[in-house]
């Protein structure tokens, strides 16, 4: 019998990703160093935690805490995409030279609710904090090391606010509530260039659309117009970053259709236009074309 695989990993002081993939790097059993919180930006994924197992949907987050045991699970090798956030408490003790560091703002690394489901605004809002803190540790700018540690404790404040006592049963393996709504997510994840109605995904999947609208927003956060629209804006923030598309190409691509309604949606959901966000998250800007 072969034998279980566990390892440890040692962390830095700070580290934070952003991929997608359908692979962990870290296939086994394994603990660390540092605490971790995970956000599951598209896609559904289990998380075994110490001796249970988490079922997790896009616009949620995990709470890892030092040294526990756990593995990413993709039981159907699909695409994801995830932000991955590793800290260890002597990154925040600038903070508080004269005094400990404030427990509470760990609680959610040492209670026995793991996770928190975030409402639509909420997944925007953490979406752009987790941003900025990639910008601020892979671009380094002047200040850079003390703006981190800012975020990083805007983003755990923001979780001590909204941390509910027993919300992790929501994700817990067994509870199979929104096991077709799952299935809805995975299709539009694979599908969100198409056109997509709440009429066509109802009858797809035989489920009234009032239905099917309650409970979608009770699983993912999101209206289903907003989840549709905003796996749309993931990709085309992606194209407009590490692509050499034209914005009226996006726009198609990512199944919005025209130019006029993506540039729309797209200045709503993120308070500016594809055109100047595309140049102010690229660097070489000479090879990007900037046709509309």
């Amino acid at each position: 019998m072969t034998p279980l695989e566990i390892n440890f990993y040692k962390s830095d002081p700070f580290h934070i990703s952003r991929e997608k993939k359908n692979v962990s790097s870290m296939p086994s059993i394994h603990y660390h160093d540092a605490y971790e919180i995970l956000y599951l930006v598209s896609g559904e994924l289990y998380y075994f935690i110490e001796d249970r197992t988490f079922q997790i949907v896009s616009g949620v987050l995990l709470f890892i805490n030092a040294n526990d045991l756990h593995r990413l699970i993709n039981v159907n090798g699909t695409m994801y995409e995830r932000v991955t956030l590793l800290f260890k408490r002597e990154f925040l003790r600038d903070f508080f030279a004269d005094s400990p560091l404030p427990s509470d703002l760990f609680s959610c690394f040492h209670s026995r609710s793991n996770a928190i489901k975030l409402s639509g605004n909420d997944q925007i809002f953490i979406e752009n904090l987790f941003s900025k803190l990639i910008h601020e540790d892979t671009k380094r700018p002047p200040g850079f090391d003390y703006y981190r540690k800012i975020l990083l404790m805007e983003l755990l404040i923001f979780i001590q606010r909204k941390k509910l006592p027993d919300q992790n049963e929501h994700f817990v393996e067994t509870n199979k509530t929104h096991k077709k709504i799952s299935q809805i997510i995975h299709f539009i994840n694979g599908n969100f260039a198409e056109p997509l109605s709440l009429e066509y995904i109802s009858n797809r999947f035989s489920i009234s659309t009032s239905h099917l609208s309650r409970t979608f927003k009770d699983t993912t956060g999101f209206t289903f117009i907003e989840y549709i629209n905003n796996t749309r804006l993931k990709e085309a923030r992606s194209l407009l970053q590490d692509s050499k598309l034209t914005v009226s190409e996006i726009a198609e691509r990512t199944g919005f259709g025209n130019l006029t309604h993506f540039g729309r949606v797209f200045k709503t959901m993120t308070g500016t236009s594809p055109l100047k966000y595309r140049k102010q998250n690229r660097v070489d800007e000479d090879n990007i074309s900037t046709q509309a």
